[in-house]
């Protein structure tokens, strides 16, 4: 692969990484475990496991990154969340 090659896969990586987005979902002292379970198996299509290791990440450390995807994607899925009475942003 030539020096040009490289550098143009590169770009296109770096492109392709910073496209990506992700919701971070906060800790709070309101909702349960089992609410922001199923919250996020329904609105981040978690399976059982992801879930529960994200509610303790988001517990112990205040905060974790539930999905990344682009914006178009994690938007509707930030709305859930957040309608269900969830602390998250895109970032």
């Amino acid at each position: 692969m030539s020096t040009k090659e490289k550098a143009l896969e590169e770009v296109l990586l770096e492109e392709k990484v910073s496209t990506q987005n992700e919701i971070v979902l906060y800790n709070d002292d309101v909702n349960t475990f089992d609410h922001v379970i199923e919250t996020l198996i329904y609105a981040c299509d978690h399976t059982l496991e992801q879930a529960e290791q994200c509610s303790i990440i988001v517990h112990y450390n205040g905060k974790c990154t539930v999905k990344t995807g682009v914006y178009s994607d994690l938007k509707p899925r930030c709305s859930m969340l957040l309608e269900a009475g969830l602390n998250a942003e895109i970032v």
